[in-house]
């Protein structure tokens, strides 16, 4: 089982320590096939760092965060075990004797608690003794693959979607399943040719690591016997039947007839972004008929919204059949008028994180609201202007993350943290910009943001944007705000609260600009008038302190050119 691997780190020192990762489900140590960058050289984000031989595959890691390459592990066709030392990356000169000799740190305790070596032992004697399948290990059957651990802090994985339904066909390197971790969604490869005979869990369940993900073997396979030898390590839910007899019987019979139709642009494994993949599903198209735009091919969003099926003349009624297909029987179904009905779904890591750490922060933090209206005429006319020469598209919250930078800088106290014992003030500026994603709510940080210039600024929200709806933000990505924006101007809201964001003591709530009138002159006239709400923490923020802040915003976006000094 392969997959194209975010490396993942621990943030106790201020170097960054990374681990083997345990890369499929059988895996206890990796091969270093090859280093793609030296100790000394400059590592960026997304960067291919090492090629890993696992015991099914070759696989590459990339990095997920910049710095200079200053340890690594072993070098090229050396072996490490899993979690054993793989690189440091840090500032040059730094010194990281400390984290050679222990480079766990603090976390040590933490990681002898996962299962990493669990695969290499697992007997399955503990099954009862009347069953003489549970004597073998389910780890040695070929036709079984287990959920691998795809991050060091990884103890169960969400299956985000099936590639592969039961029944069909499977080659070697093809994608079977989206499996979202603790970290990030990853994409899983088959490394094997079969039947994808059995699936251990439906779209968007939980299979614990080591749980019987699926059998892929040939057809005439006794699943039966291979899922009650594999049951010490499968929770109930995963040896529930094949999930797609629903759906398979809920697709019209025209939908044969339309897929059979258009061209197969695509063999083998398809690349494609998460958010393609999502799109397509919601859609009903297969990637394997979508001619890719990007990288090497690679089927991105605007790739499937701009997909049209081929169809054979007067096939329309039947194409519509195929963009429902994949849509699950609870949306297509009518419900009777006065019948109670209604949908549950299981709540995702995300949400649950979102839950508590909200949870905690309006609970515990007193809040309290100020709310300030702000004429963006100047702002309006300095935006046309900065875009006619700006390579980057400057957006108005853009204008308004630069007004907040420079404010803070004069106003430390609203740029602080709330420590319990203590108030932490901070001197640098990093900006937390809400994103919304489907599960929730995402924040990444531009850092130092009162020294970065608006077309730098420009980029990096977007960036941070397409990542967050490509699910490839990473934990340095959201970690280290010191204020939050929350802007929901674009969905037409004019003015609203929002619940500060730990360990913030401030979060900024903006709204849309909408046409007002205003006195100009002693004349009332259409202006540009937009709100916004500072939500403040009492414990560290007072109100003389807030109106300061925003006096200040205010001052800076209704006279653009003064933040450009």
């Amino acid at each position: 089982m392969t997959c194209r691997c975010i490396l993942l780190n621990f943030n106790f020192f201020m170097a960054e320590v990374i681990l083997m990762p345990r890369l499929s489900d059988t895996m206890t140590e990796g091969v270093i096939a090859a280093w793609h960058k030296n100790v000394g050289d400059t590592v960026k984000k997304g960067d291919l760092l090492a090629e890993i031989e696992t015991d099914k595959a070759t696989m590459e890691l990339e990095s997920y965060q910049a710095g200079v390459l200053l340890h690594i592990g072993t070098p090229a066709g050396g072996k490490l075990q899993v979690n054993d030392l793989l690189a440091i990356l840090g500032k040059a000169g730094e010194d990281i004797s400390g984290l050679i000799a222990n480079p766990t740190g603090a976390a040590a305790p933490a990681k002898k608690e996962t299962p990493a070596p669990a695969p290499a032992p697992a007997p399955a004697a503990p099954v009862a003794a009347a069953k003489p399948v549970a004597a073998v290990d389910p780890a040695s059957m070929e036709e079984v693959v287990l959920m691998p651990r795809l991050s060091d802090t990884m103890t169960e994985g969400v299956i985000a979607g099936w590639h592969k339904n039961v029944g069909d066909a499977v080659k070697k390197g093809e994608v079977l399943a989206d499996i979202e971790t603790d970290k990030a969604t990853m994409e899983l490869e088959s490394y094997k040719d079969g039947i994808l005979l059995y699936q251990g869990a439906k779209a968007g369940e939980k299979i614990a690591v080591n749980d019987l993900l699926c059998i892929i073997g040939k057809e005439g396979l006794d699943i039966a016997s291979i899922v009650a030898a594999v049951g010490n390590t499968t929770q109930p839910t995963a040896v529930a039947a094949p999930p797609v007899a629903a759906k398979t019987e809920a697709v019209p019979q025209t939908t044969t007839t339309v897929q059979s139709a258009p061209t197969v642009v695509n063999e083998g494994r398809i690349l494609a972004s998460p958010l393609a993949k999502k799109v397509a599903a919601e859609k009903g198209i297969d990637l394997k008929y979508v001619q890719g735009s990007g990288d090497n091919g690679r089927i991105i969003k605007s790739d499937i919204e701009h997909y049209t099926p081929q169809q054979e003349a007067g096939s329309n009624i039947a194409g519509t059949a195929v963009a429902t297909a994949a849509i699950p029987a609870v949306a297509t179904s009518t419900v009777a008028q006065g019948v109670v009905s209604y949908d549950e779904v299981p709540v995702s890591q995300m949400r649950k994180t979102i839950a508590r750490r909200l949870s905690e922060s309006l609970f515990t933090a007193p809040h309290f609201y100020l709310t300030m209206s702000i004429n963006m005429d100047a702002a309006v006319a300095a935006r046309v202007k900065l875009n006619e020469t700006s390579k980057v598209k400057i957006s108005f919250n853009d204008l308004v993350l630069k007004a907040v930078a420079v404010s803070l800088k004069q106003h430390p106290k609203v740029n602080s943290s709330w420590l319990g014992d203590k108030i932490r003030f901070n001197h640098h500026v990093n900006i937390g910009v809400a994103v919304a994603v489907e599960e929730g709510l995402l924040v990444p940080v531009v850092r130092f943001a009162d020294s970065l210039s608006l077309s730098q600024i420009a980029v990096q929200v977007k960036e941070f944007a397409q990542k967050a709806k490509d699910k490839k933000l990473q934990p340095s990505d959201w970690e280290g705000s010191t204020f939050t924006i929350s802007n929901l101007g674009m969905f037409g809201i004019d003015q609203f609260t929002a619940i500060i964001n730990p360990p913030d003591a401030c979060i900024l709530a903006v709204g849309g600009i909408s046409q007002e009138p205003v006195v100009k002159n002693g004349q009332i006239v259409a202006g540009n008038v937009m709100k916004v709400t500072l939500s403040c923490d009492h414990r560290v923020v007072d109100g003389a302190t807030g109106a300061a802040f925003l006096q200040t915003l205010k001052s800076l976006l209704e006279e653009p050119l003064r933040m450009m000094i």
